[in-house]
């Protein structure tokens, strides 16, 4: 269960700038790729969200900074109100939310309401050599309307819950904050997606 219900009630016992951040670039296109729960919440998810979004696509982080107790910031996405992440979701046609789950299995929970777009990164992602299925797991789904991924415009986004064993192998040392390097494996899974989303 998480600490607090929304954005309001986290602002009021956590500190802007000192216990979290919020990242954010926005471009002209109709695709946002968001990490919700990013930082020390679910490692590694920021940096890959805005790896997929590189220099064409707009991209937002709720980024976790404490040196320890991030779990306290994670707001379900179903309720993830913070008011940036909400207008760069509803400005956008398509909204791709970037997660962490916590199995150490090498694999790829795809939800979210868009369904081409979900099977297209499904074969994408097992054709480069990952392990990507559509989630039937009750919390990873992603099929709720108020999800942040379904607040855009269509209604239908893509939520990517990224296990924790794969998200170790896609950095040299994940629990390490600063200067955290990246492999071989995080480009292919950038690339993968950046081309899914072509």
């Amino acid at each position: 269960m998480d600490k607090y219900a929304n954005y309001e009630d986290l602002k009021q016992h956590e500190r802007k700038g000192e216990d979290y951040v919020i990242l954010l670039r926005e471009d002209n296109s109709r695709i946002a790729v968001i990490a919700p729960h990013g930082g020390g919440i679910e490692p590694g998810t920021v940096e890959i969200a805005d790896g997929v979004a590189g220099s064409e696509h707009t991209f937002y982080a709720f980024k976790g900074i404490k040196k320890k107790g991030n779990a306290v910031l994670h707001i379900t996405s179903n309720r993830f109100d913070e008011p940036e992440g909400v207008r760069i979701a509803k400005n956008a046609d398509l909204v791709i939310s970037i997660h962490g789950y916590h199995e150490n299995d090498d694999i790829v929970h795809i939800g979210g309401k868009n369904q081409d777009l979900k099977l297209k990164i499904m074969h994408m992602l097992n054709k480069a050599g990952f392990h990507a299925e559509i989630s039937t797991k009750p919390g990873l789904r992603g099929q709720h309307p108020e999800n942040i991924c379904n607040l855009c415009r269509t209604g239908e986004g893509v939520q990517l819950e990224i296990s924790r064993g794969l998200r170790d192998r896609m950095f040299d040392n994940l629990g390490r904050r600063s200067w955290r390097k990246k492999t071989g494996l995080f480009f292919k899974f950038v690339d993968t997606l950046r081309e899914a989303l072509r």
